[in-house]
């Protein structure tokens, strides 16, 4: 297994809970777990990210107090393949959606780059935007 060069670890508060959402709900395979410990490696179309129940305060590293939403300030960018099916199948789960649907368009200079996206809220309060490249055009002007 290739491993990238960032790869988030997520705090979280019901491991199984975690799981289920990351696994049954938005698609991500267990590379590798440490049940015993709450914890999995988990990949999906090559994004990485590691969730973790914090059982052990001498291994649980903070920088402040664990509150929940934990996610404050946090959006995760991951690519798919089909970000409509994605978003339809998280739709159907009841999952409520953070950010609709959407064609966005950012500024890079005399470019644009499209994203077709949505933001989704972990059970702990993560957002998961993800996107599918739409390509880049001309900025106008």
């Amino acid at each position: 297994m290739r491993f990238n060069r960032l790869i988030p670890e997520l705090y979280c508060s019901d491991f199984g809970r975690s799981l289920r959402f990351y696994t049954e709900i938005v698609g991500f395979t267990v590379r590798y777990a440490r049940t015993g410990e709450r914890f999995a490696f988990l990949e999906r179309e090559g994004a990485q990210l590691m969730i973790e129940q914090p059982s052990d305060p001498a291994r649980t590293w903070l920088a402040g107090d664990l509150t929940h939403p934990y996610g404050r300030g946090l959006n995760l960018q991951i690519e798919v393949a089909d970000v409509v099916a994605l978003h339809t199948g998280i739709s159907a789960s009841g999952i409520p959606i953070f950010v609709p649907l959407e064609d966005k368009w950012y500024g890079s200079e005399d470019r644009l780059l499209g994203s077709r996206q949505f933001i989704v809220q972990d059970p702990d309060g993560y957002l998961l935007r993800f996107f599918q490249d739409l390509g880049t055009r001309q900025a106008a002007g």
